[in-house]
């Protein structure tokens, strides 16, 4: 019992499965998208089976650090697929963007090209599993860089957002929702880089961040209505050439990741921004690594 308080109260371990869960279930999304042309280059094989092997590098790691008091090697196997998961997500966007933006350099291009930012997802994730070993996730640091790691995500959202509906013209009013909806995002995270801020906000951003899991259950929703109206011979062929069907979630699962760096953060700031807590604690801390604990 004391045991299983310890993991729930454990911040660093919810990042480490967040990291897990995220990486192995890319394997599904990589699928979907790659299987429009049926793999014809190779190298798109590469994230696939990364993320088919993740499994096999964290949680031996997690065991090893919670279980067996490893935490050397935890770090070790971290840092290994952290590495490799940031070296395939910059790969993979100059991959996609030398499909086309690269020959023209033109908006058209941007647009048009393989969703550039899909393999951010690789980039941020492994930056989230060095930030995990580098700093102390009882520090306030630690808490900032995660916010910031889910601000990224939301940018990413944004830019996904705008070039994947412009492909149609946001034929659809609704396909402007996501974009409002990410850009509220980014402005609310943002804020907390900024000016002081107190619980108070946080607990605004959190209501924000609710706002973002119903967007993306949403558009869940319309996506799969879309592609089931679709005619294709098949299911699998109306998910694999229609409206990509997980892509809203990314929304309720970065909103995941901002509740864990809200918590986190909570717990180093005031009621209030003006109370005598405040007075004696610098309020806006700008995330700077340290050596972990």
């Amino acid at each position: 019992m004391e045991r299983s308080r310890k993991w729930a109260r454990d911040p660093r371990l919810w990042v480490e499965v967040f990291a897990l869960t995220n990486l192995a279930g890319l394997a599904v999304d990589i699928y979907l998208a790659h299987m429009t042309n049926h793999f014809r280059h190779s190298v798109e094989y590469i994230p696939l089976v990364f993320s088919l092997a993740v499994p096999l590098l964290l949680v031996p790691g997690i065991l090893l650090r919670e279980v067996w008091s490893r935490p050397a090697a935890w770090r070790v196997l971290g840092y290994v697929t952290g590495w490799l998961s940031i070296a395939i997500g910059v790969a993979g966007v100059v991959y996609h963007l030398e499909s086309r933006f690269f020959q023209d350099l033109t908006l058209a291009s941007l647009v048009y090209a393989a969703p550039f930012a899909a393999p951010l997802s690789y980039t941020g994730l492994g930056f989230l599993l060095i930030l995990n070993r580098m700093v102390d996730a009882e520090s306030r640091e630690w808490a900032m860089w995660v916010v910031l790691l889910a601000l990224g995500g939301f940018i990413g959202n944004f830019l996904f957002s705008v070039t994947d509906h412009a492909q149609n013209g946001f034929f659809h009013r609704t396909e402007w929702i996501p974009v409002i909806s990410s850009a509220l995002a980014v402005g609310f995270l943002t804020v907390i880089f900024v000016i002081p801020v107190d619980r108070r906000y946080l607990r605004v951003c959190a209501g924000i961040m609710f706002l973002q899991a119903a967007v993306g259950l949403l558009g869940f929703y319309l996506h799969g209505v879309a592609d089931l109206r679709k005619s294709a011979p098949s299911l699998i062929d109306k998910v694999v050439f229609g409206a990509p069907l997980l892509a809203p979630l990314l929304f309720p699962d970065l909103v995941l990741l901002s509740f864990i760096g809200l918590w986190a953060l909570s717990r180093h700031l005031p009621e209030r921004a003006n109370s005598p807590a405040a007075s004696s604690t610098p309020e806006t801390v700008h995330p700077a690594e340290q050596p972990a604990a």
